[in-house]
């Protein structure tokens, strides 16, 4: 019963933080249209999340457990409860830009935290990613949701209207109602051992991006999220600004990217017993870059069709979303490659680095992809994402020759000593 209620805290606080975390490309569509900001100015609305998940991450990792991960979440909760509670009173861009920050450093307490969490729960490696991938799989939930419940508090009348913030009071609700479950949940407290300091972790850290496995995996995986976040983040304004739907069904309709990334990281999971991770990404790829040059063209001159719901949808509307299919599995499958070839000794410096990156990466998407969307239009916008799609071919290549080189050096002495002289 106890291990029922800890996963049921875990679960719910990942289901809730993935509501607010990928609101972001609602809350910049909504801020354009209420707060009559740039599109350049409502692009940093993903560096106040992503770089606030980043750098709280690293710094307090080596810290929660010495607070317990229970008091950690608990703050987080607390934070972001009081954060959403304030933002349809101060309704104003500046203190959006403060919630964001105020989700990212919850996030980042809750998320280091939740992994922990599943480790104590998790008796053998089949039962971890067991648990992993349920919890996963109901933050997928939520990200698709959060699309739906946004859009059932916008105006359909009056895109300027504010009434979209009064989203942030049910929320503040949903957040206070987790605390309440994660309080009464019996998370239990590990006792802290003296370990290596800030310090030491941080230049350990520092020393393994020097390898070149390394410097190639983090390239690839800046270069990933930057294409996930910039489309992703994008999608709603793309779908009001060029293909002309009503804001309602803009943000509805992004819920098919949702449902494409998660239909592609299940279905990848069955193809990959089957077959190698190299050829299948190359295949993923080739298909992203595909879906841009066969649905973007599709987008020309559609925005002065009379759009009132899903039905009169233009096909691009629909297809555009997919790209999701293709992208899914590449995220996990390198983060995978990448940990499987390296000691469990540098796996936490590892992913200290993937979630740097990660957020670098899904600024500058964010950030470049909103300033050629305001300079040159949405679907210049769109298509300047084969271009690190073709980069990504590329760091790929380089990837696999790495990881293969250290595979067969780790494979050696072994083999030595199989067959002495």
């Amino acid at each position: 019963m106890s291990r029922l209620m800890i996963i049921a805290a875990i679960a719910i606080s990942y289901y809730v933080f993935a509501i607010l975390l990928n609101s972001v490309g609602t809350v910049i569509l909504q801020s354009i249209n209420s707060f009559d900001i740039s599109k350049p100015q409502a692009s940093t609305l993903e560096g106040f999340k992503d770089l606030s998940i980043a750098i709280v991450s690293f710094l307090v990792a080596s810290f929660i457990p010495r607070v317990g991960y229970k008091l950690a979440m608990l703050v987080g909760l607390a934070l972001v409860t009081v954060a959403c509670a304030l933002t349809p009173s101060i309704a104003s861009f500046w203190f959006i830009k403060v919630l964001f920050a105020c989700i990212g450093t919850a996030f980042a307490l809750v998320k280091v935290s939740v992994y922990a969490i599943i480790g104590q729960l998790s008796s053998s490696t089949k039962a971890h990613s067991s648990l992993m991938n349920t919890i996963e799989g109901i933050f997928m939930l939520g990200v698709l949701s959060g699309y739906w419940v946004f859009a059932g508090f916008i105006d359909p009348n009056n895109d300027a209207s504010l009434s979209w913030l009064n989203v942030y009071y049910l929320l503040a609700a949903l957040v206070a109602f987790t605390c309440m479950v994660v309080a009464i949940a019996p998370i239990k407290r590990v006792e802290y051992t003296h370990g290596s300091t800030l310090g030491s972790e941080f230049v350990g850290m520092l020393k393994l991006a020097y390898k070149p496995l390394v410097l190639v995996f983090i390239f690839s995986i800046f270069l990933y999220v930057l294409i996930e976040q910039g489309i992703g983040s994008w999608l709603p304004t793309f779908n009001k600004e060029v293909l002309g739907l009503p804001t309602q069904v803009s943000i509805q309709i992004t819920s098919i990217f949702a449902i494409a990334l998660a239909v592609g990281r299940l279905t990848a999971g069955a193809v990959l017993t089957r077959m190698s991770w190299y050829p299948f990404l190359n295949i993923c790829l080739a298909g992203m870059a595909l879906v841009m040059l066969l649905s973007l063209p599709l987008a020309e001159n559609v925005a002065n069709m009379p759009i009132a719901s899903w039905a009169d949808a233009p096909l691009a509307a629909f297809l555009i979303p997919l790209i999701g299919l293709m992208m899914a599995p590449i995220y996990p499958v390198i983060n995978s490659v990448m940990l499987s070839a390296l000691p469990q000794a540098q796996h936490a410096p590892m992913t200290g680095l993937i979630v740097v990156f990660s957020a670098l990466g899904g600024t500058t998407g964010s950030i470049v992809t909103g300033f050629v969307f305001d300079a040159v239009g949405g679907q210049q916008a769109f298509y300047l994402s084969l271009i690190p799609i073709g980069l990504l071919v590329i760091t790929l290549f380089f990837f696999k020759k790495a990881s293969t080189t250290l595979t067969e050096k780790a494979l050696s002495p072994q083999r030595n000593s199989e067959h002495p002289a």
